[in-house]
Order: structure tokens, then C-alpha cells, then sequence
């Protein structure tokens, strides 16, 4: 009995403690998701009372061809900048951890975009990709509609978000490489493995954890990616060519109609997207990832 006693004793003292997290990650996760998918079964302008209408919201957004372009658009944004985000912050990342003159300056420089304010490097990079007097056309000679092209735009807005994102990648990968042991790579010398091979073979491997929360990361913040993107392409772009889902769930909900609840049915289903997205990333390097470096 006294160890029965002890051990409702201690997880009283645990859940005690967790407790005002827990309530936390009811008040601000768990209750907006329910609240969110409340109001997809609804209709509600924000003025007039809502009105429940059941599946009729749902009905409507997955009816909507030009929802399915934009999930086709949002899917195109991550695969652009997913890949390309992801070398770029492990190449850095290498460079950095060299040693090499001037590797902390460089350190700082990388991780400024990713601490400014989007909307403020929106505005910047509105400048830069100015068809007539912008920076980038003046550097190359010549007079590129990047942004209200609908061929470049995607591109455009797709490369700023690297741009800004690449240093945040590579001090996380740089925290991976850091914390791999010595010995391990010395030993991999030791047996005459080249500088490429002790890469591929030992240090990549032991990076998984990394990149587990770098692609996790990742890809949830792409898809949710909204903020530049509306500052250097409002309203979806020139023909929708940066109509992603972030954009779409505002434009429904606070321009135009002001439909909620067919706002709030897509920002359920990003939810769902993410959820499995997420799970399949876990299931897969479930069985690659190692967090025992000793």
C-alpha cells in the first residue's frame, strides 16, 4: 500500500507541475482547432449572427477547382523551397564549422534575414525585383517583370523565402555537426576514409535527428508561409500564380465575403495536410534516427 500511495504521490507532484502547461496547450492548440472546425460548419460574416449550415461549407471549398489550384500552388511553393532550403542550410553549415576566417561574422549575417520582420524584407525585395529601376534588373541589364510575371513569380517569392529561411536552417545544422563526437570521424580517418566518404557515410547518418526537425520544420512553415508572399504578390499574384493556401484562407475571410466558415474549411484541411505530412515524416525516420552520439 505504501508504494501504491507513493506513486499516486509522485504523479500528483507530476501532473501538478505540467499543469499550467497543459492548460496552456488546451486554451491556445486544442480549443482554436475546435473552434476553427465549429465555424467550418457554419456561415458567419463577422456582423450578422452565425448560421449553421452543417456540410454546406465543406461541400462548397472541396467543389471549388480554383481551391484545388491552390493547393496545386502551395504544394509547387514547398517543393521549390523545401530542397533547395535544406542543402543550402547544410552547405553553409559545413563552410561555417570549418573554421574558416570570418566564419562569425558570417554567422551573424545569415541568421539577420531570418529575424526581420517579413513584411519589412517584402517591401525591400519589392524594390529589388522592380521591373524598370530595381536592383536586380539593374545588376543584369535588364527589364524582368519578376513579380507580375506569372511564370517568374512563383519563383521569386519562392527564393526570397529561402533567401530568409537558409540561415535558420544552417545554425541548426551547425548545432547537428558540432555535436557529432570527434572520435567517431577520427576513427572513420583512421581507416582511410576520404573527407567525402566520412560525409556521406558518418556524418550524415548522425545528422538525421536534424534533419528530422529541420524537414518538419520546414515544410509546416511553407505551407503556413504568408506574410512575404502577400507582401511582394497581394492577392494571389499575377493569374493566382502565388495563390497558396495562406493567402486564400485570408482573402476568404477578410476580403470580399467575408465567409468564415469556407475560410475556416480550409484552414482545417492545411491542419489535416500538416498532421499527415507530419506523421509520415515521424514513421520515416522513426527507424533512421539515432540520438545516442556517445
Amino acid at each position: 500500500m505504501s508504494s501504491r500511495r507513493a506513486a499516486r504521490a509522485e504523479s500528483l507532484t507530476a501532473y501538478t507541475l505540467l499543469a499550467p502547461s497543459l492548460v496552456g496547450v488546451c486554451l491556445f492548440l486544442l480549443l482554436p482547432v475546435l473552434v476553427v472546425f465549429w465555424l467550418s460548419l457554419n456561415r458567419w460574416d463577422l456582423l450578422r449572427p452565425m448560421q449553421f449550415v452543417g456540410l454546406e461549407n465543406w461541400t462548397s471549398v472541396l467543389g471549388d477547382s480554383s481551391f484545388g489550384h491552390t493547393l496545386l500552388v502551395t504544394l509547387a511553393f514547398v517543393a521549390m523551397v523545401i530542397p533547395l532550403q535544406t542543402a543550402l542550410g547544410l552547405l553553409m553549415a559545413v563552410l561555417l564549422t570549418k573554421g574558416l576566417p570570418g566564419s562569425a561574422v558570417f554567422r551573424v549575417i545569415y541568421v539577420i534575414p531570418w529575424v526581420c520582420a517579413p513584411l519589412a524584407l517584402g517591401i525591400v525585395w519589392q524594390w529589388i525585383f522592380a521591373p524598370f529601376d530595381g536592383a536586380l534588373n539593374t545588376i543584369l541589364g535588364v527589364n524582368i517583370a519578376w513579380l507580375s510575371n506569372p511564370d517568374l513569380a512563383l519563383p521569386a517569392v519562392a527564393a526570397v523565402s529561402i533567401w530568409s529561411q537558409v540561415g535558420y536552417v544552417a545554425l541548426f545544422f551547425m548545432a547537428g555537426l558540432s555535436g557529432i563526437p570527434k572520435q567517431v570521424v577520427e576513427a572513420a580517418e583512421v581507416d582511410g576514409a576520404s573527407p567525402w566518404q566520412t560525409f556521406w557515410q558518418i556524418k550524415i547518418p548522425l545528422l538525421a535527428p536534424t534533419f528530422f526537425f529541420v524537414l518538419v520544420t520546414g515544410i509546416i512553415a511553407s505551407f503556413q508561409a504568408f506574410d512575404t508572399i502577400w507582401a511582394l504578390t497581394p492577392n494571389g499574384g499575377p493569374q493566382g500564380a502565388t495563390d497558396v493556401i495562406a493567402t486564400r484562407i485570408y482573402l476568404e475571410a477578410f476580403r470580399g465575403a467575408f465567409d468564415l466558415g469556407r475560410a475556416s474549411v480550409m484552414a482545417v484541411i492545411l491542419f489535416a495536410i500538416l498532421v499527415v505530412v507530419t506523421v509520415v515524416q515521424q514513421r520515416w525516420f522513426s527507424k533512421r534516427v539515432t540520438y545516442d552520439l556517445s
